[in-house]
């Protein structure tokens, strides 16, 4: 009889658990839809971790708020994640998104892929500091030195290197 009440009430649990994951996201949805997307994201980042104990169709529309709310926030490969999550998740149990955030999931994607794919179209939203440098025409090879006298070891003959500006024998 014993055992049967303590089964009962981790059942019980259980379920309340689930519930409270799906009141966290039905929150954290709640404030992405009224454009507080910082706040939907430190409701998300909180849940991510329980991300497991929501249905499936629930994880398509964590993965897609989530997603989304980085995308709108600039956290262009956590976006680029969590949106490929959902879109996974909704091919493989469909069902957890409307066709409206289908058809924003694809652009959105489309865009963040167009980065890591494409032609170079998405390098200006880039943060990235890097730039190019190429050798211009216009830098002439350095001059060589005077015999005996050396920049490197290449100016030296075979059997010498390059030491304080002189050639010496090995």
């Amino acid at each position: 009889m014993i055992r049967t009440w303590l089964a009962l009430g981790a059942l019980a649990l259980s379920v309340v658990g689930c519930a409270t994951y799906r009141e966290d996201l039905n929150r954290g949805q709640r404030f992405y839809e009224e454009n507080e997307y910082e706040r939907s994201l430190a409701i998300f980042r909180v849940l991510e971790s329980d991300m497991d104990s929501l249905e499936l169709a629930d994880q398509a529309r964590y993965a897609y708020l989530r997603g989304m709310a980085d995308y709108r926030l600039g956290f262009r490969a956590d976006a680029r994640h969590w949106l490929a999550v959902a879109k996974a998740v909704e091919q493989e149990h469909p069902g957890g998104l409307s066709a409206q955030w289908k058809q924003r999931l694809d652009e959105a994607l489309n865009d963040l892929n167009q980065e890591v794919y494409g032609g170079g179209e998405g390098i200006g939203k880039s943060r990235s500091t890097a730039t190019e440098t190429t050798k211009g025409p216009e830098q002439a090879p350095p001059t060589p030195a005077a015999p005996g006298k050396c920049n490197a070891n290449k100016d030296c003959a075979e059997g010498q290197t390059c030491q304080a500006g002189e050639c010496v024998t090995i």
